[in-house]
């Protein structure tokens, strides 16, 4: 069912007029599947080596994927909601206030060389934040996309489409966050082990 998920994405990707193409993160080691219009951040600036972040400057919309010691005190079931809560302390932002997160807990693709993993997520007010728990080495993976609700008149993305309320996905052709969200999400694949200092 993951791959049949991965494929009518991709296929949705397609109708929505936009080219979904699967990318090489941290080196090749991990890839993910996810539109085009999502440029590399590290082009721009400095991003830090546990993290890959792609950004559209003309939507104020990212991606990011980040690679974290696996937290031990964190239990499974809600663990997504548990990063989203601790990205808004660190931001000091309300607007990551969980909105909603899957407490049942998936297991991951059985593809991931006996790795024990397993998955949540999260949706705060203008994020969708996954965490896949690969215990088996140690690793609490994080995939957030972030969609704005209001351009930022500072952003760059002001320059391109003006300050106000983000015009909806649809509306302009695009896939909308959630869906690519759900296809990073589901594409996401392991192809080095070492990655994570561990041949698993």
């Amino acid at each position: 069912t993951h791959t049949h998920t991965h494929i009518s994405f991709l296929i949705r990707c397609k109708m929505e007029g936009e080219g979904c193409v699967e990318r090489p993160l941290f080196g090749g080691a991990v890839s993910s599947a996810f539109p085009l219009r999502f440029q590399d951040v590290s082009n721009i600036r400095d991003v830090p080596d546990h993290q890959e972040a792609f950004a559209d400057p003309s939507r104020d919309e990212s991606i990011i994927f980040e690679l974290l010691d696996l937290k031990h005190d964190v239990g499974d079931e809600g663990s997504a909601a548990w990063f989203l809560r601790d990205l808004a302390t660190e931001q000091d932002a309300e607007s990551s206030m969980v909105l909603e997160h899957s407490s049942a807990v998936e297991d991951f693709p059985s593809g991931y060389n006996g790795v024990a993993s397993t998955i949540t997520t999260a949706i705060g007010q203008m994020v969708y934040l996954a965490n896949l728990r690969l215990k088996g080495v140690g690793t609490d993976v994080l995939v957030a996309v972030y969609e704005p609700i209001m351009i930022n008149p500072l952003s760059e993305s002001a320059r391109t489409v003006g300050a106000g309320p983000a015009v909806p996905a649809i509306q302009s052709g695009c896939l909308p966050a959630s869906e690519v969200f759900k296809l990073a999400v589901t594409s996401f694949k392991v192809h080095d082990w070492s990655l994570f200092g561990s041949g698993a």
